[in-house]
């Protein structure tokens, strides 16, 4: 009796580390594929002004009734997150707190939100969504001038006035790659990838 336990015990110890190690393989698997997997950026388009350019300059009719320049020198210095989305599209209510959240964490950067259409809907967006209507843009021009063709859709201006990063955001990581790509002084997260596997 006493020599099963001691075996069944011994069998269970064995187990045990042999379990232990399987999870440590697993552990080192996941980390080498996280790092061959890095997180990519916001899918830039060949269409609008290219990073490096100048942006369009603009005054856009905002909510509250004043006009918001886009492009140009900030008199303030600072960079400005142009944000197209809609009240229409699930992904951009879903992506805006992260939106403004990413903003938040950035120093000197302002936030536009920028759209198009009944101005009675989206002034009922931004009352659900606690946006300020001085900073929430109603512009077809603007929408035309970056040439923005899918939503949501983001464009990093410098306090000069260069763009200096766009795209397709779907996801915060997407987001913060603008941010990354302008501090890295890439047109792209992956650009700057391309980079690291050339060299």
């Amino acid at each position: 009796m006493i020599d099963a336990l001691l075996a069944s015990n011994a069998l269970l110890w064995l187990v045990i580390v042999v379990l232990a190690g399987v999870v440590a393989a697993l552990a080192r698997q996941v980390g080498v594929l996280h790092e061959r997997l890095a997180p990519l950026g916001a899918l830039a388009t060949a269409s609008g002004p290219e990073t490096g350019d100048a942006a369009p300059v603009l005054l856009a009719p905002a909510l509250s009734g004043a006009t918001v320049k886009i492009g140009g020198a900030d008199d303030a210095g600072r960079s400005t997150l142009l944000f197209f989305a809609s009240p229409t599209c699930p992904m951009c209510k879903t992506l805006l707190p992260t939106v403004r959240r990413a903003v938040a964490g950035e120093e000197r950067v302002r936030f536009v939100l920028a759209s198009d259409g009944d101005p009675s809907e989206h002034a009922a967006f931004a009352r659900d969504h606690d946006l300020d209507p001085a900073s929430y843009v109603l512009s077809r021009e603007l929408g035309l001038r970056f040439e923005v063709a899918k939503l949501p859709y983001a464009v990093l201006i410098d306090a000069a006035g260069i763009v200096r990063a766009k795209g397709l955001v779907n996801t915060r990581e997407h987001v913060e790659s603008l941010f990354e790509a302008e501090r890295l002084g890439v047109p792209t997260i992956q650009a700057h990838l391309a980079q690291g596997v050339l060299a």
